[in-house]
């Protein structure tokens, strides 16, 4: 099987650990369903040979801080531990309260001066990442709400 389609066939679920689980109930009201605007964005960073050490600490010194800026939460961020994606992806999870939103804040947040500069001093040995793949999910209502 191609990585992708595992990927691809993996509940979002699988990759939230379970310390951020909270009851189904806690976030239902009158019985129905919880918030339906809120959207989860699965973004899956394919980076270039020998540079996902400097892409994760892109993420970890700037780019997580940039997006709680700019109204991006993030859930969770992993990398794989068997090859052939071990040394080459970064895997990770935000949160937005609805798909407008999540446009606003990417546009936001790409256009943010900081952003330019950290992208532009990060890739001055060339680009960190081949592709990135963005797949946007809605919370089935038999979910676990995440907390």
């Amino acid at each position: 099987m191609k990585r992708r389609t595992m990927l691809q066939s993996i509940s979002a679920a699988a990759f939230v650990p379970p310390g951020v689980w909270v009851t189904a109930g806690s976030e239902l009201k009158g019985g129905g369903a919880a918030d339906s605007g809120t959207v989860y964005e699965l973004r899956v960073y394919h980076a270039r040979a020998g540079r996902l050490n400097d892409l994760l600490a892109r993420f970890r010194e700037y780019t997580d801080k940039l997006f709680a800026r700019h109204g991006m939460k993030s859930v969770a961020y992993w990398t794989p531990t068997d090859e052939p994606a071990k040394n080459n992806m970064l895997i990770y999870i935000l949160q937005h309260p609805s798909r407008e939103a999540a446009a606003a804040n990417w546009k936001s947040f790409q256009d943010d001066p900081e952003w330019k500069s950290v992208k532009t001093k990060s890739e001055e040995n060339g680009p960190l990442v081949d592709k990135v793949d963005s797949t946007y999910m809605a919370m089935t209502d038999f979910s676990a709400r995440l907390g």
